[in-house]
């Protein structure tokens, strides 16, 4: 009797356990993730000759609400369409009740493999922006992510970085001017996105409002702070918060006794952590006002101007400038010295 190996095993448990695709035109190809509600697969396209990750409800709805929850992620999502957000191909329901959909297989690393294989710091910023691009548009279209974590980002083989899993997206169902990318109150009462006591995203990159769990409390700016923690991680490649200390602090957000964000590490700019520290800000209203403004500090930083986080001394008003014009000062230094060496020359 010949022995199978652990992967023969895997593949044969993953065989046993995919769900019945007759009526689609999808074929498994293998299992890419299991959640808590759902599992996702890479599958085959055989109508357009493509693969796309197809996501299908672990078990059949029977009586709650994960049918429901499943449809309205999928037709968030497909209003959203933006190159940083991944797209959905298509919607259905499988023989057994199960709801699926597909959406773009993306293959690359996530923004944790991304930070862990020591790429350029600009280059991780770059990225960054992309990613505030991206949510900055979710937030146009009135829709807050809520769970903004480097697991969530993709980043491709050619640069192109997309926000992953809306699955506990809300929609604020705001009303929302034509000329601008800001939302404005909605005169009608928007829809609950939690209820008392619940609390939804990840421990270690939550608000401190959405680890409170108070219904209400909760607005776009719960994403700019999950934005700071993925920044506060793109910086220093941990959470703000370590997963040692998540439990205590998500106790003390409940009690409203907030805790305040890690120093950043040694050797990071200063103004760089004033960015990150005013996106964790623990009171919203102390955060960055919309996903532009923060983005248009990251991208001035890059660009070697001042930043409005931070009131620059003189000093680092000069050290800016010479880290900016390091080019020039250079030549400028080297025909000093030159010039001088010269002069002593013709003295002698």
């Amino acid at each position: 009797m010949t022995n199978l190996s652990d992967d023969q095993m895997r593949r044969l448990r993953d065989l046993v356990d995919a769900p019945d695709l007759s009526g689609t035109r999808y074929r498994i190809e293998r299992r890419i993730a299991v959640g808590g509600m759902a599992t996702v697969y890479l599958a085959y396209d055989e109508a357009l000759n493509r693969n796309v990750a197809l996501k299908i409800l672990t078990l059949p709805d029977s009586g709650t609400d994960l049918a429901p929850r499943m449809l309205r992620e999928a037709k968030i999502v497909a209003q959203l369409e933006h190159p940083g957000i991944v797209p959905i191909h298509d919607v259905g329901t499988l023989t057994d009740g199960r709801v699926y959909y597909t959406m773009k297989f993306v293959q690359g690393q996530t923004l944790e493999q991304q930070v862990a294989s020591h790429a350029n710091l600009n280059d991780r910023l770059r990225i960054f922006l992309r990613i505030c691009d991206a949510v900055a548009f979710a937030h146009s279209r009135g829709v807050l992510h809520r769970d903004l974590k480097p697991s969530n980002i993709m980043v491709g083989a050619f640069g192109e970085s997309l926000v992953m899993d809306w699955g506990v997206a809300a929609n604020m169902r705001e009303k929302w001017t034509s000329d601008s990318s800001e939302p404005r109150s909605s005169s009608k009462n928007p829809e609950p996105i939690t209820q008392d006591g619940a609390v939804v995203g990840t421990p270690g990159y939550l608000s401190p409002e959405q680890a409170s769990g108070v219904k209400g409390t909760i607005d776009y700016r719960s994403d700019i702070y999950g934005l700071g923690a993925v920044l506060y991680f793109v910086l220093t490649g941990r959470p703000p918060i370590p997963d040692q200390a998540v439990a205590v602090a998500i106790d003390r957000a409940i009690r409203g006794d907030f805790a305040p964000p890690r120093s950043l590490s040694n050797g990071i700019p200063r103004r760089l952590e004033a960015i990150c520290l005013k996106a964790l800000a623990l009171r919203p209203e102390d955060r960055y006002a919309s996903v532009n403004a923060l983005s248009k500090d990251v991208g001035l930083y890059l660009d070697g101007e001042p930043v409005s986080a931070r009131v620059e001394g003189p000093w680092e008003k000069v050290a800016r400038w010479i880290n900016k014009y390091q080019f020039i000062v250079i030549i400028a230094l080297v025909y000093i010295i030159v010039r001088f060496f010269f002069l002593l020359w013709r003295g002698l």
